[in-house]
């Protein structure tokens, strides 16, 4: 696992490297949406050229943060990390292999459809009218 230096210059560089990669991962996210909505057919050729234009003004801006912040490499090896997170993380879900975080899901019990939980059944007790010879 990546660890951050939290002291001095490093920490601020590792933070700016780890928003650039969030940005860049919601862009992507914006452009399957974009590619999407065209498919479908509802954007006009308005709308298609003006989404590209910003999508691509927001690469260029991104682009050059890194070139001006020195963080090139440091984003793409974060970006590296990241997917390899996600791939391990559907590798288990696939497998059903439980992560260790969530070991205590197993401990919960639930009630079984034949043994109701109390707190559903209707209240029981006599009414007044039932135990009276009125």
């Amino acid at each position: 696992m990546e660890t951050i230096d939290l002291d001095g210059e490093e920490a601020s560089d590792g933070l700016l490297a780890l928003v650039i990669a969030v940005v860049e991962l919601l862009i992507e996210a914006l452009e399957g949406e974009a590619i999407r909505r065209m498919e479908s057919g509802s954007l006009t050729d308005a709308e298609i050229e003006r989404l590209g234009a910003q999508l691509a003004a927001l690469h260029e801006e991104i682009a050059q943060l890194k070139i001006d912040n020195d963080l090139e490499d440091d984003v793409s090896q974060l970006r590296t990390s990241l997917s390899d997170l996600v791939e391990d993380a559907i590798e288990r879900v696939d497998e059903d292999e439980p992560h260790p975080g969530f070991a205590f899901l197993d401990d919960v019990s639930t009630p079984s459809p034949a043994q109701p939980d109390q707190s559903e059944q209707p209240d029981q007790r006599p009414s007044s009218s039932e135990g009276s010879n009125d």
